[in-house]
């Protein structure tokens, strides 16, 4: 995992063409007007998910993963906590291929990052998160998911 916020020049991940293509995009668009919803960009091997709700208590939420796609959750106003581990602690319950969702379940959480407007974390295929937790306060967010194919 990466986790930055999107104003420093992160030099070392600029000969990455992902992250290229994110940075460009963020920097070009105002995604605080974007819709919630599914926003094809390069079709389905790079797309952005807005998504809009309250953060949450830990007990509401769950841990995930994915295997064909890396996800990059940036911040576009509001504040919340990504809890993580590593996929080689954790016991798989169930993966949804359609939907490429791998969920767990006995996770023990190796840390945390919070996430700020700038902010973005990179989640690659061994990287479990769980979303949308509460810093202090439950809060409304709005963040954008970069969903990239790497398989």
């Amino acid at each position: 995992m990466i986790f930055s916020n999107i104003k420093y020049e992160n030099k070392d991940l600029n000969h990455l063409d992902y992250f290229k293509k994110f940075k460009d995009f963020v920097l070009n668009n105002d995604l605080s007007k974007f819709e919630k919803g599914v926003h094809e960009i390069d079709g389905q091997d790079f797309f952005l998910n807005i998504v809009e709700y309250d953060s949450k208590d830990e007990e509401e939420r769950f841990w995930e993963a994915h295997k064909k796609y890396l996800d990059i959750h940036f911040m576009i106003h509001g504040c919340e906590r990504i809890k993580l581990s590593f996929i080689d602690n954790m016991k798989i319950k169930d993966y949804d291929e359609e939907n490429d969702f791998l969920s767990f379940e006995n996770v023990e959480s190796n840390f945390h990052v919070d996430l700020y407007p700038g902010d973005f974390l990179i989640c690659y295929k061994e990287d479990v998160h769980m979303t949308a937790l509460k810093i202090k306060n439950k809060e409304s967010v709005k963040k954008g998911i970069f969903k990239i194919r790497i398989i």
